[in-house]
């Protein structure tokens, strides 16, 4: 049967429809969050991943610039719909020990691959409406972060499951300034969550009641002593009530010891989330009419993540608490509200292209404000003291290098290479975020079907230096060991030019 040229290209339309609608419900309903350094994400286009983000506001043709650099709009002429997925698996293993803060070993294996494989979606939308204006609407996942470790393993006193995701609406708008040099400006709208659970060690919790029991004996001992030397006990009268103090004391402190065995563990369960505002500006530049410069500043975005606090108790701790003198001056480990500051940082970012005949070759450098997040602490909303977690982390840079190999008019390969340095450091490290300074390569591949239609994908495996911990949680129980990691990542998009 004859198929004419020109039927071929009507279908294309609806064909080039349905596979896009088919990535825009994936990127609509897929759950974001997965890894990067730290939990930064980059993965917001396909195309980018192919040349490790090498010229990410700056090769041209791909609409992920009105989250990236909204100045680069100037570039997609007419109007533009994109969305992208991009399927991350992280691993992370753990090997090393645990003890407690008498310096006995804990128990329990490794926590088994605390990473997970999660999609991270994004969708974009551009257009031009006049000679000089561009604008457009993202919806991308810049932060997101997951990391859980079998309940019973050695580390769970500092963490058994940890979630951080960040999701950005943002509105886009870009102005030719001249003819080569456009400003570009976004309001960006975010919803952070976050999600920890850690053991409860009770056994500590126990220690420190009966260290408060000893410093109260010594003190009314101290007291009968005082009195005895000013005359008002007689001596054989206050070597027995120091004796009964004492005993009375032991018994006290027995028995909070054979509530809280060693191993005797609860579970905490913090979660929260906010919505905070931000904002960017970026800058583009047609250096030649072959090579392109971007600069983008990115704001950080403070939130007041509220929340609730969950605590499972054990059947001692149970008993100490309906103790009368006990209940007020330990505590409580109930269900209650909770709030905690969170900070996403600010990012500065450039992004070079130079434009061949047969190829394209780009350069990005990112450099993002990771000092602002010094600590995690939440605030209970009744009595139980706030817990805390430092971090200090340090501020991180991102390079990389990759280009585009045009093999035809609808054939593109790409590849490239990165590095990313981590915010996180020996003395603060956590095995929620086990990380340190990786190293990117990826390939990548582009179909034009026709005019208006183009599909994207890439493949890009991370390669990450062993992270070193020794960190200690609230109720002393420290870890030692290292974290061994490493990243796939999957991207497909789709691209439709009305």
């Amino acid at each position: 049967m004859h198929i004419s040229h020109r039927s071929l290209k009507g279908a294309t339309r609806p064909l080039a429809l349905a596979a896009l609608s088919v990535a825009i419900v994936g990127a609509l309903f897929a759950p974001g969050s997965a890894s990067a350094s730290a939990f930064q994400l980059k993965e917001n286009s396909a195309k980018g991943l192919g040349r490790a983000y090498a010229g990410s506001a700056t090769a041209g043709g791909d609409v992920s610039v009105v989250v990236n650099n909204p100045a680069a709009m100037t570039d997609l002429k007419g109007t533009y719909l994109q969305a992208d997925i991009t399927g991350i698996n992280f691993s992370t293993k753990f090997s090393g020990s645990a003890h407690d803060a008498l310096g006995r070993p804990i128990s329990g294996g490794n926590g088994g691959d605390g990473g997970t494989t999660l999609p991270v979606p994004a969708l974009f939308f551009a257009t031009q409406v006049g000679d000089r204006v561009h604008v457009g609407g993202g919806f991308s996942v810049p932060f997101g972060f997951q990391t859980e470790y079998d309940k019973n393993w050695v580390g769970r006193y500092n963490g058994i499951k940890s979630k951080f995701e960040s999701l950005d609406a943002t509105l886009s708008a870009s102005f030719d300034v001249t003819d080569t040099f456009s400003l570009g400006a976004s309001v960006i709208a975010q919803k952070t969550s976050a999600e920890l659970t850690s053991a409860i060690n009770y056994n500590a919790v126990g220690l420190s009641i009966q260290q408060g029991i000893g410093a109260q004996t010594a003190a009314g001992v101290a007291q009968i002593q005082a009195a005895a030397a000013a005359g008002q006990i007689p001596p054989a009268q206050a070597a027995a009530m120091i004796q009964a103090a004492v005993q009375q004391g032991q018994a006290a402190a027995a028995g909070v010891a054979a509530l809280t065995p060693q191993g005797a563990d609860g579970l905490a369960r913090i979660k929260g989330d906010d919505w905070g505002y931000g904002w960017q500006l970026g800058g583009y530049w047609k250096l030649t009419p072959n090579d392109k410069l971007g600069l983008n500043y990115r704001s950080k975005i403070s939130h007041r993540l509220e929340g609730t606090g969950n605590f499972t108790t054990t059947p001692g701790y149970d008993v100490l608490l309906s103790n009368p003198a006990l209940a007020a001056s330990i505590p409580p480990f109930s269900h209650t509200t909770g709030t905690a500051d969170f900070t996403t940082p600010a990012v500065i970012s450039a992004s070079y292209w130079h434009q061949a005949e047969k190829f394209g070759l780009g350069i990005d450098v990112a450099y993002t404000k990771w000092d602002v997040f010094k600590n995690l602490t939440v605030n209970y909303g009744n009595s139980q003291p706030s817990t805390s977690e430092a971090y200090n982390w340090r501020n991180t840079v991102f390079a990389s290098i990759g280009g585009d190999y045009y093999l035809s008019d609808k054939l593109t390969l790409r590849a490239g290479i990165a590095v990313d340095s981590t915010p996180t450091h020996l003395a603060t490290r956590s095995p929620r975020v086990p990380d340190s300074t990786r190293q990117m390569a990826s390939v990548g591949i582009g179909y034009k079907a026709s005019e208006h239609f183009e599909i994207n994908a890439s493949y890009a495996h991370i390669f990450v230096n062993q992270a070193h911990v020794n960190t200690t949680s609230g109720t002393g129980d420290t870890l030692t060991g290292n974290f061994d990691d490493y990243g796939n990542l999957l991207s497909f998009s789709a691209q439709y030019k009305f």
